[in-house]
């Protein structure tokens, strides 16, 4: 009864605050108080003159779902993906367009740099040449330092090979990205630009990228220890410019077959790592030796030719690849080892020998300089 009379004298919703223009509670007619206001006392609290809070929305929890409605089996390899979504085209031909365009323009662009890297370098060899006579000059005449830590690391580095020196930039800026992945806030930022999938947004950078990626410590070490074991032998075969541009080249072309292989299964996933690139080294050495002998770290006894090595890599492969094996990214694998099969056997001759013309327009612009309009020269 006190709250009835204390509706009916006009202190009800709407009369002591409502705002002048629209929004606000509407004013309640004299019939309609004592119907409203009879419901439980309660449900007149909470909707306190028509603001009434709005319901939290739960959001569905994103899973690791293929195309096909298939659970995705992470392998330990690769990081959690609890908080990416996937968006696989509807066409799926139509995801390979620009990667496929990506990997021709790349791996024309790496050797294309490559061989005027090549250049810049035997036209300053004599210079160095030079420069190395004159800083033994020096160093017969200036006081030495004993126990400098500059020069132990210069005697260090002196003491490596080509391949090795070559291999070590490669080798720390796999370390640096690993250590990104140990970053939390930068996990999304990771996994957009340093793991290749045909259903992410973003398609051609990762095919690069990921070629430097590793989030498990033991994938990393295990790929720079063969990287750096085969890296003298590379070098020597193609040269340090060329080993390069064959490096950088297999990541992306062994990331394009994984694409066609996902797209063509339904089985999307990330991928990341620089084994599709290794791959090429190992079976570019392997194809160039055959006869070589090589054992397993932890089986030092038992040798085996490099050949039936590269066999037996490869047949591993075509069987993960048919059979749907999740813990390796056997088609690039797969791809990476035929390019340097394919390389060392027809592409050295068809892509590298052939640089003579890019070299040559490259010695003009460098020698006379950008031709200035006007006049003939």
């Amino acid at each position: 009864m006190a709250l009835r009379g204390w509706a009916q004298r006009g202190w009800g919703c709407g009369q002591a605050w409502a705002p002048p223009v629209g929004g606000g509670c509407p004013e309640l007619s004299a019939a309609q108080a004592p119907r409203l206001l009879g419901r439980r006392f309660n449900l007149f609290l909470q909707q306190k003159c028509g603001f009434r809070k709005a319901p939290r929305k739960v959001e569905p929890r994103r899973s690791d779902k293929g195309s096909g409605g298939e659970s995705y089996k992470r392998s330990a390899l690769i990081p959690p993906l609890e908080e990416t979504v996937f968006y696989p085209s509807p066409y799926p031909l139509r995801t390979l367009v620009k990667p496929f365009f990506f990997t021709v323009g790349f791996t024309g662009c790496a050797f294309g740099s490559a061989a005027i890297w090549q250049y810049e370098s035997l036209k300053s060899r004599v210079q160095s040449y030079f420069d190395g006579v004159k800083a033994d000059w020096l160093d017969h005449i200036r006081p030495q330092k004993e126990g400098d830590f500059r020069k132990e690391i210069n005697k260090w580095w002196n003491s490596l090979s080509d391949g090795q020196r070559t291999v070590t930039g490669i080798i720390a800026a796999n370390a640096l990205v690993f250590c990104l992945w140990r970053v939390p806030s930068l996990h999304r930022t990771m996994i957009r630009y340093f793991t290749s999938n045909p259903a992410s947004k973003v398609l051609c950078s990762p095919m690069l990228l990921s070629t430097f990626s590793h989030f498990s410590l033991f994938h990393m070490a295990a790929n720079m220890y063969v990287l750096w074991s085969f890296s003298t032998s590379i070098v020597n075969i193609l040269g340090q410019e060329q080993f390069v541009a064959v490096y950088l080249s297999a990541g992306v072309i062994s990331n394009f077959v994984s694409y066609v292989c996902k797209v063509a299964t339904g089985r999307y996933g990330p991928s990341l790592g620089a084994s599709g690139a290794i791959m090429t080294v190992l079976a570019a050495v392997c194809t160039k030796i055959p006869d070589g002998r090589l054992a397993i770290i932890f089986l030092p006894v038992f040798t085996f030719t490099a050949g039936n090595a590269l066999k037996a890599i490869i047949a591993m492969d075509t069987a993960g690849m048919i059979l749907g094996w999740k813990f390796f990214d056997h088609a690039a694998h797969l791809g990476g080892a035929l390019f340097g099969i394919w390389y060392i056997t027809y592409g050295h001759e068809l892509i590298w020998k052939n640089r003579e013309p890019l070299v040559k327009i490259w010695h003009e612009i460098r020698t006379n300089g950008p031709k200035k309009g006007g006049g003939p020269k």
